[in-house]
């Protein structure tokens, strides 16, 4: 099953803008289209009630005007999103062509939202790290790539001795922009 974004707190609005565009050849022409991002795998969590904010001391209650707009209190909307909270991409193998779908699912998912950006990271199974560099290395769209064989990545580098692909391999691990699928649960939980 397909999940928008737009059917997160963050992106509700751009249903709405898909309608109107979609109805509209003059908007459409001007604006474009494609708003809409259908991430691999999304992680989301739904607003929590303010018993369970209280749970340790009172923090909120109805009668004070606090805390009154944000998505996370469950009593600021009549109509439940939940909040996103990762976007994953998942590449097999990365050519060119798909790192750069990749990095404009992301480039959409920051330049679109209303409210705190969600984790955006990749991850893929690719071989060779000159190719994980072209989705690893950048500008910041995305959080991390993470290796479904890290360690067996770098053994069978070392041993073919590919001082190019060990010296890439290397530079994403230590930039901290290349890591193992065992660690993506741990950051998403920072």
């Amino acid at each position: 099953m397909e999940t928008a974004i737009s059917d997160f707190a963050q992106y509700e609005h751009l249903a709405h803008l898909e309608r109107v565009v979609g109805d509209d050849k003059d908007l459409r022409a001007a604006l474009g289209g494609d708003y809409i991002v259908k991430p691999d795998v999304v992680i989301g969590r739904w607003p929590v009630s303010d018993e369970e904010i209280n749970l340790r001391g009172k923090v909120v209650n109805a009668r004070h005007a606090l805390a009154q707009l944000t998505p996370f209190r469950e009593v600021n909307r009549a109509d439940l999103h939940p909040i996103l909270h990762a976007s994953i991409s998942c590449k097999w193998t990365i050519r060119s062509d798909r790192a750069q779908n990749t990095r404009t699912e992301a480039l959409n998912l920051i330049r679109h939202r209303k409210g705190h950006l969600s984790h955006i990271c990749a991850v893929t199974a690719e071989p060779l790290p000159t190719r994980i560099a072209t989705l690893a290395l950048g500008t910041g769209d995305l959080d991390c790539v993470y290796h479904l064989a890290l360690a067996e990545l770098r053994e069978a580098i070392e041993a073919i001795q590919r001082e190019d692909q060990l010296d890439m391999l290397v530079m994403l691990i230590e930039g901290h922009r290349l890591r193992d699928i065992s660690d993506l649960p741990f950051d998403l939980a920072a």
